[in-house]
C-alpha cells in the first residue's frame, strides 16, 4: 500500500482515506521524501533570505578571541 502524507511536527497527515486499517492499529511506515517536495523547499527562500542565513553562519564565530589561540 502506498499513501501520500504531509509531516507536521511529530504527526503525519495522510492525504488519502484508509478504510482497510482500523483506528488505533499499530503500523510500520517506510518514509521516502518526494523529490518535488525537496525542490519546493529549496525554491522557497529568496536570494536575500539565503544571504541573511549565510551571514548568520559566518558571524557565529565573531567576538570569540579564544579562537585565535585555537587556530594558532
Amino acid at each position: 500500500m502506498r499513501i501520500r502524507g504531509v509531516k507536521r511536527g511529530k504527526t503525519i497527515e495522510l492525504l488519502e482515506q484508509i478504510n482497510e486499517i482500523p483506528d488505533g492499529k499499530e503500523i510500520i511506515i517506510d518514509l521516502k521524501i518526494s523529490a518535488a517536495s525537496i525542490e519546493q523547499t529549496k525554491q522557497s527562500l529568496t536570494d536575500s533570505e539565503r544571504l541573511a542565513r549565510l551571514n548568520k553562519l559566518f558571524g557565529a564565530w565573531k567576538d570569540q578571541p579564544e579562537l585565535i589561540e585555537i587556530f594558532e
